[in-house]
């Protein structure tokens, strides 16, 4: 009766637990269901190791190719992969480590990280700017050389090494610091034309060569340009050339320009010269002239020749000849034209207090007459007691009365009149007057540009 009982209760529970373990079915879970299915099994729990420190060989051993692993064990030296064994990585020399540096042995007899050692390579080198190179290689030490094309130096290393940080050491560059080579004309000598001071001088260009690339970027010129017109003497020519690296060189040259010239002339005694260009220079040309109250016997002017010679032979300046000796007034002026002027002088009687006076004061002033070449003629009196005279020399009655008429000059006063060098009528007096107040007017108004030009050469001639 306990048996039974016993069966009972247990088909009872069994049914009682059949649909608690009956599999539930879903689509896609790997279970179908099966009515007749109604066996219990007990879910299988995965095992949980059982931590030992003492196995020696907890974890796999670790094994890095091209590198090292250096542990160190709670259990000593002999544990090499045990439970909480920490192993340092590294890598031979030339090579990178990849991954943790420091691993552990773990519970799950696993390292709790992983790593690799890879070869170390230096980047590929790029071209070098005007220079070449060679290398063996880009790992570890490699060595590669450079050299510069011709018309450049190397600054720097002349060589690069791999280095263990995956980089190139140094780093050499090809610099162009030779100067272009510039080569100039040769010096020349000119002589300057005729009746010229300078000289037009040509040339060529200078010859200019970059050793490097050939590349020249500026020549200056310091200097005047070919074709221009030189003076006389020595001039230097200077060229400069850059190249594309601003280095320059330079060369030079003389131009030499030569002036022929003749002896220096003398003025003749009672006269001056005017002469054309520097007035010694070939080509010029002198002409000779003679003061006041001097004549010029001989030729007018010479010329400086190629030959360094003047040409013809110097005149002399003589006292001028009056003739009054003549038939009429306009014979006696005719002499004096573009020569000398005049200063007419009439008066009534020689006791004239007027004449006495001017001629009084034109006695002590002779040098400034005859500076600005003036003669005086003297009409005096009345007829038939009248004279006429220039200097010593005495005119006849009809002269006399020719100029009166000529140049309106009245017997009842005193009057003056000053002619110019063309027989014109320039001033007239009625009264003295001083002979500052003469060369005053003569100087501002009656002196050709040569007559000014000796004037202030001898302006204290008469001091």
């Amino acid at each position: 009766m306990a048996i039974q009982l016993t069966r009972r209760g247990a088909l009872s529970l069994l049914l009682f637990l059949t649909p608690a373990v009956m599999p539930t079915w879903y689509a896609g879970s790997g279970y179908y269901p099966d009515e007749s299915y109604n066996e219990v099994y007990a879910e299988e729990v995965p095992q949980t190791p059982i931590l030992d420190y003492k196995v020696p060989r907890w974890c796999y051993t670790l094994n890095i190719q091209d590198g090292e692993a250096t542990c160190y064990s709670p259990r000593g030296g002999n544990y090499h992969s045990s439970l909480g064994t920490r192993c340092e990585l590294s890598c031979d020399r030339g090579f990178r480590l990849i991954g943790r540096r420091s691993v552990q042995c773990l519970p799950s007899r696993r390292w709790s990280g992983t790593a690799y050692c890879r070869q170390m390579r230096c980047h590929a080198l790029p071209f070098i700017t005007s220079g070449t190179y060679c290398t063996n290689g880009v790992l570890l030490d490699s060595r590669c050389d450079y050299s510069c094309s011709s018309g450049y130096h190397l600054e720097g290393d002349r060589s690069r090494i791999c280095m263990e940080d995956g980089r190139w050491g140094g780093e050499p560059v090809c610099v162009d610091i030779d100067p272009p080579k510039i080569r100039c004309p040769h010096s020349r000598e000119k002589m300057a034309e005729p009746e010229k001071l300078t000289a037009r001088v040509y040339w060529d260009p200078p010859v200019v060569k970059d050793s490097a690339d050939g590349t020249i970027t500026r020549l200056t010129l310091r200097g005047p340009e070919p074709g221009s017109h030189f003076p006389e003497g020595e001039h230097v020519i200077r060229y400069t050339a850059y190249d594309r690296a601003y280095n320059r060189a330079s060369c030079k040259f003389i131009v030499k320009v030569q002036v022929r010239r003749c002896p220096t002339l003398k003025p003749p005694l009672h006269g001056y010269l005017t002469c054309t260009s520097a007035g010694d220079n070939y080509g010029a040309t002198c002409e000779y002239h003679c003061d006041g109250g001097y004549e010029r016997q001989g030729t007018s002017s010479r010329v400086c020749q190629s030959s360094r010679q003047w040409s013809g032979s110097p005149p002399v300046c003589v006292p001028m000849k009056i003739n009054v000796n003549v038939n009429s007034a306009a014979g006696l002026l005719d002499q004096f034209y573009e020569k000398r002027r005049l200063l007419i002088i009439s008066a009534p009687d020689p006791s004239n207090r007027y004449y006495k006076m001017q001629i009084s004061m034109l006695q002590q002033s002779t040098c400034g007459l005859d500076l600005r070449h003036v003669t005086i003629i003297e009409l005096v009196g009345q007829p038939p007691q009248e004279v006429g005279r220039i200097r010593e020399h005495q005119l006849s009655a009809n002269i006399i009365e020719e100029l009166r008429q000529f140049q309106h000059l009245t017997r009842s006063y005193f009057n003056m009149v000053l002619i110019d060098k063309q027989g014109i009528d320039r001033e007239r007096y009625m009264e003295p007057v001083t002979p500052e107040e003469i060369f005053t007017f003569i100087d501002d108004y009656l002196l050709s540009n040569e007559e000014l030009i000796q004037r202030r050469e001898q302006r204290d001639i008469c001091d």
